[in-house]
This record gives C-alpha cells, structure tokens and sequence, in this order.
C-alpha cells in the first residue's frame, strides 16, 4: 500500500453489537452510540481505549446487508482494516495499479461524519476500507 496511508481501525462483522462490545467493555474499552450506516444496511458502534487499535463493529440490520457474507462464512470475525488518505481518487487509483478492486465505491459514510469511504479487496491482502480526510468518527 502506500507509505501515506495511516492506519484508523479495525472493522468486524458481529451479529449483535451489544454481546460483542460488553467482552471489549470488559477490556477496558469505552463504546460509542450505535449509529445506523443505510450505506452498508448495518448498525455500528466503535470501540476505543487508549494505546490499542480502534475497533468498529457492524451488524447487519437486515438481509440485504454485506456483512451477511462474512458471518455465514466465517461468524464473528474481522474482515477489513480501514487507512486514512488525503484524496480518495489518488489513493483508489493507486491501489487499482496494484492490481485491487473496486468492491464499492466513494461514497459519504454516516459514521465518519459525511467523509467519503470506498472499499477495494485485493486476494493477497483482503478487503480494505479507505476514509478521506477528516476522518471524524461520530461517537
């Protein structure tokens, strides 16, 4: 990836926020709102503490969510890490020379305050999450 890229969180798929984030909780980390992102059809709410990595949990509202893939495949688990960028057009093209996919376009993300997020898969490293500057997460 590119050496400007800043790494923001790590993004897993849960079937219910409240479960998972009381075993975090438990950790020591402290919970956001839960917010409803209709962009990927799910409910988030993230997870911090300080010193360790920014946690985002997705469950899906519905069927028709995208997280749905990864709990039939893998339940509970991580699926994305999301970096930080400047300008998502460079960083997305960039990427795309190095031979990743486009899986969803940019598009405003209710959870980082109407930043642009785009996410992109490449088979040797997974599913990435790019956010534009400023990534303010709503808490």
């Amino acid at each position: 990836m590119l050496d400007s890229f800043r790494f923001h969180h790590i993004g897993y798929a849960v079937f219910s926020l409240d479960a998972t984030a009381a075993i975090y909780e438990k950790a020591g980390y402290r919970r956001s709102e839960t917010i409803f992102d209709p962009l990927q059809n799910v409910n988030i709410c993230w997870l911090t503490k300080e010193g360790f990595p920014t946690v985002e949990l997705l469950a899906p509202v519905d069927e028709m969510s995208p997280v749905n893939g990864t709990l039939k495949k893998s339940g509970v688990s991580p699926y994305h890490c999301c970096y930080v960028v400047e300008r998502i057009e460079d960083a997305v093209a960039e990427l795309k020379r190095q031979k990743y996919i486009v899986v969803k376009k940019a598009a405003e993300a209710v959870a980082f305050n109407g930043s642009r997020v785009c996410f992109l898969f490449n088979k040797d490293v997974g599913l990435i999450e790019l956010v534009e500057e400023p990534a303010i997460m709503i808490s």
